[in-house]
């Protein structure tokens, strides 16, 4: 086992908390809560800026903040920037729930919000602009809010080229830009959406999580509200990977950046009941692109776990092995070295609504 220094971010619907490990990752040191009394949706940071990390905040009294800290999590800023619609959208944000920025590490940032929209920024979140081009997409129309509102969730950029960006709605579906988000194109065929009027309609779909592989950039991974599916093309035709999966419907999905066959996912009973099947926290793997499943369960609950692992609550580090980790939404965070076998580092946390790892 290599020697391993992982910072592990866990948002949570009462302020974010930070894990840190040092040499095989057996032992965590947590603090926090930082922004007490903040949802947070997202967490993100980079390998070659890894003390840097934004953080999507959200309350119900004090509206929705992106904050940036360079010190690995000790301070934290707002940034000057607001993520608001101009007032003659008669709209207003309701939530941040998903942040990007370009894997160059340069001053770009990307926002995903509810009510559904994209924002962008040139100058490390300093000022914002709406990305109107989506919002005006003619399949605009057949978007329809669901159980967790009406979100653009997912945003996922192309790192041979930065003008090629993915983003899902749920419910709208998912798109792809090749122009820098001048203008986009549906990407859901061969997705089953069976619960539309006419399910060949190019949008109105439900996604759950879209997942681009930094290796391999015309893969993808879809967790769908009908199943697990891969892209091999950039979206332009879905095969689905559900066999072997006790469900087709869940949330989450992480990637190891280093192989484009592997993947973790968990499974969830039914969108009526949402949580885990039978009631056991099981993380699936596949090393061959979704063509077989292996459920790794050794030191996850297999009784009585009736929980759920939203979307962005699960994540791997990139390292060598790669670690995984989750967060539950009864506020069990555990970790995995290499994606088999776990260990609970908290187990008493607020309700987990995301989680994000890297090296310190």
């Amino acid at each position: 086992m290599s020697e391993r220094s992982v910072r592990l971010w866990a948002g949570t619907r009462k302020g974010l908390f930070r894990a840190e490990s040092e040499g095989a990752g057996s032992r965590w040191r947590l603090d926090g809560p930082f922004h007490e009394g903040y949802e947070i949706h997202h967490v993100i940071s980079s390998a070659d800026r890894p003390s840097t990390a934004y953080a999507a905040a959200n309350h119900r009294v004090w509206g929705s903040h992106i904050y940036r800290t360079d010190d690995g999590g000790r301070t934290w800023r707002p940034l000057e920037g607001r993520v608001s619609f101009p007032a003659a959208a008669e709209r207003e944000i309701q939530a941040i729930w998903h942040l990007a920025g370009p894997h160059s590490g340069g001053p770009g940032l990307f926002a995903g919000v509810d009510p559904a929209a994209l924002f962008s920024s040139g100058d490390d979140g300093e000022s914002w602009g709406w990305v109107r081009s989506l919002d005006r997409h003619p399949t605009r129309g057949s978007w329809q809010p669901t159980r967790g509102g009406l979100t653009l969730h997912s945003i996922q950029v192309d790192p041979r080229n930065e003008a090629r960006l993915y983003v899902s709605v749920s419910a709208g579906g998912s798109y792809r830009s090749d122009d820098g988000g001048e203008s986009w194109v549906p990407i859901n065929r061969g997705v089953r959406a069976g619960y539309l009027a006419d399910p060949s309609e190019p949008a109105g779909h439900n996604p759950h999580a879209l997942r681009l592989h930094p290796a391999r950039p015309d893969r993808l991974y879809r967790q769908d509200h009908t199943g697990m599916y891969r892209s091999d093309d950039r979206g332009e035709s879905w095969s689905e990977i559900t066999a072997g999966l006790p469900s087709d419907f869940g949330y989450a999905v992480a990637l190891d950046p280093a192989d484009a066959d592997r993947c973790w996912v968990v499974p969830e009973e039914s969108s009526h009941m949402r949580c885990v099947c039978e009631g056991r926290l099981r993380v699936y793997e596949t090393g061959d692109g979704g063509q077989t499943w292996v459920a790794r369960t050794d030191g996850l609950p297999q009784s009585n776990a009736y929980v759920s692992v939203l979307r962005d609550a699960l994540c791997s580090d990139g390292l060598d092995p790669c670690g995984v980790y989750l967060g539950t939404s009864t506020g069990q965070l555990f970790a995995s070295r290499d994606g088999a076998d776990w260990s609970l580092v908290a187990g008493y946390l607020p309700p987990i609504l995301c989680v994000s790892a890297g090296p310190r």
